[in-house]
């Protein structure tokens, strides 16, 4: 787990080669074990990689990696899982290893594959290889987008870096993707392959590009499509088949050469994860946070009875709000493009008390969109079977739509599911879809940024739906959200909080023979009218304590709206939101912002804070971007 930088340019720059120091100081906290460069005859091609060393901790193992023959040098930010049967069969075709490390695999696979090598790794990945006969770089990103892998591509100059932050030392250009922002504003983060700047793209996920100096050459080398569901395989086997697959993406997920645990939330898929790596390691680390201003948040009853059962070295952490506080200025400070889900504070807090113990965790991630958890999932099946009890809350909408709505209290946010629900009725598919997705609402948006959309914007958030279908069922939902939701919020929020605290967090239900596996499955093996992730919760349920079934789900909010309305108003109103700035901004419409001022102090806040905190971190990254 690393960060890696680097560039391919038309003509030798001392400036570049310069910026390539800072690039790599850049990406300190994703690797800060160690660090290195590799500069070309010609001065035209350059990597550099910052270490956080897991596997073969040895200095041999750093990188750049140069192949035996020196032909290939790569950089490698992840971990390949499979790496020990990938060396067996180097071996036997004659390659030599002078290290133990997953790295100098990957460089030998590609000695003897070239690009067909990536489709043979198990495990999330960016990596960076050249190839000094052809003269050529090669880029590549793992199936579902755990990784990132960013680059900057015009003049036939190439850029690429795990993080912006890498590439800005390079001095790319900033005008900002008026398209991009519109995204932000609505999903609360930029999907693949935008970014902020029109300039930056991100690879997308399963991608693989290849340069050679005059033409940059775009291809997937994996792409998840829908399978023809089957029901040849009964719901008792298919749970066996799910169980073997789960019990085997963990055990290659605890190979590492340092520290490593598990997060156990109390929920099902982090109890899953956690019982599952018990069976491997004795007395494994397990870490649960609290939440002492919030126990309606607080799971940790539930963590400990997992803990108690498998007998692992189990940590509480808990958190306050002025905790949460203390993170949001780190989260502020790290981020180097807008991103919106304010869940990333508990997550930064969380890893970075992890760390004081561990260097590798296992998370559930990836498993709610996968197999169906997410109360979204249960309401589109709804609309789509709806009974008297649906058709009722459609025809209630009127009432909904009047009565206050918010996150703030049970009743308001009742209010505000119903309204939702109802308002997803009278869309087709692939609209409530987007909708559901997103937190600023079109008529929003339109009102709060002053450059109107164009047409490019749609025909990119049709790109971004296209997986949606008018048929009847949710596994194309399932299937838009694994790209959509998934390597751009969920993993995004992770890779970012965790590399931020120089800790590599591995996600089992993410392993491709599960998530191949969970995309063949009838749509009724994970979802019905009464359960969610039908098939996981019923795989598991004999090795997890019953007690951990038998209630409520809790998604953890931040206390933002009100932050927004006490600790963060002055900082608010008379900086990020001063009328003058943002006036001078030329990019918000300042009489939206005051109605969104006036409607998060009424009454009826709705989902205000929402966009007023899209608003804070925003502005957070233009002043910091832009005026430092």
């Amino acid at each position: 787990m690393c960060g890696i930088t680097g560039f391919y340019i038309q003509e030798q720059s001392n400036h570049l080669l310069d910026a390539l120091d800072t690039s790599v100081n850049n990406l300190k906290k994703r690797g800060p074990n160690a660090s290195g460069k590799y500069i070309s005859d010609s001065f035209r091609v350059a990597m550099g990689h910052s270490r956080l060393s897991i596997i073969d901790t040895s200095e041999a193992a750093n990188q750049p990696m140069h192949s035996l023959d020196n032909k290939y040098t790569l950089v490698f930010n992840g971990e390949i899982f499979n790496y020990k049967s990938l060396r067996k069969e180097l071996v036997s075709k004659g390659y030599e290893f002078r290290t133990n490390s997953d790295t100098e695999v990957v460089l030998n696979l590609f000695h003897a594959y070239q690009n067909e090598a990536w489709i043979k790794l198990n495990g999330f990945f960016a990596i960076a290889i050249y190839d000094h006969s052809n003269q050529t770089i090669s880029l590549a990103r793992d199936r579902f987008g755990i990784k990132p892998l960013l680059y900057s591509y015009y003049n036939n100059t190439l850029f690429f870096g795990s993080e912006m932050k890498a590439l800005l030392p390079f001095g790319i250009n900033k005008d900002i993707d008026e398209d991009a922002l519109r995204m932000y504003f609505s999903l609360n983060y930029i999907p693949a392959p935008h970014s902020i700047f029109s300039s930056v793209k991100k690879m997308m996920p399963g991608q693989n590009l290849i340069f050679d100096g005059n033409k940059l050459e775009q291809k997937y080398y994996y792409k998840l499509e829908p399978k023809i569901e089957s029901k040849l395989i009964s719901y008792q086997n298919a749970q066996k088949e799910l169980y073997k697959l789960m019990e085997q993406s963990v055990a290659d997920r605890l190979v590492a050469d340092v520290p490593l645990g598990t997060f156990l939330s109390g929920g099902i898929d982090s109890s899953v994860i956690t019982a599952l790596a018990s069976k491997q390691v004795n007395s494994i680390s397990t870490f649960s946070v609290g939440f002492k201003d919030n126990s309606f948040f607080d799971e940790r009853t539930y963590a400990r009875l997992v803990a108690e059962k498998y007998k692992t070295n189990h940590h509480e952490i808990e958190l306050s709000n002025d905790d949460l506080l203390l993170s949001l200025e780190e989260l502020l400070e790290y981020s180097d493009e807008p991103f919106a889900d304010s869940s990333a504070l508990a997550v930064n807090a969380l890893c970075k008390e992890t760390k004081k113990h561990v260097t590798v965790c296992l998370s559930g991630d990836g498993a709610d969109e996968v197999f169906a958890g997410y109360n979204k999932y249960m309401a589109e099946y709804k609309l789509q079977n709806m009974g008297k009890k649906e058709q009722i809350i459609s025809y209630l909408a009127p009432i909904w739509n009047f009565l206050p709505k918010s996150r703030n209290t049970p009743i308001t946010n009742t209010i505000r599911k119903l309204h939702k629900f109802a308002e997803g009725s009278s869309l087709d598919k692939k609209e409530r879809y987007w909708n559901w997705c997103c937190v600023g609402k079109k008529s929003l948006v339109d009102a709060l940024l002053i450059q109107k959309a164009k047409n490019s914007f749609e025909e990119k958030r049709q790109e971004l739906i296209a997986k949606i279908n008018s048929e009847k069922g949710i596994n194309d939902v399932l299937l838009n959200d694994i790209s959509l939701v998934l390597p751009n919020d969920m993993l995004t929020k992770v890779d970012s909080m965790s590399m931020r605290n120089g800790l590599e967090v591995r996600v089992p239900f993410l392993d491709y023979r599960v998530v191949e596996f969970a995309c063949s499955l009838s749509e009724d093996y994970k979802i019905n009218s009464t359960l969610k992730k039908r098939i996981v919760q019923d795989t598991f349920r004999k090795i997890l304590p019953e007690k951990i079934y038998n209630r409520p789900k809790h998604g953890f909010e931040v206390p933002m709206l009100n932050w927004l309305k006490k600790e963060l108003n002055n900082k608010l109103t008379n900086v990020y939101l001063e009328p003058t700035f943002v006036t001078e901004q030329k990019i918000f419409n300042l009489d939206t912002i005051n109605l969104l001022l006036k409607k998060l102090h009424s009454n009826n806040p709705e989902d205000s804070h929402a966009t007023v905190w899209a608003l804070l971190v925003f502005q957070h990254w233009y002043i910091k971007t832009f005026l430092k």
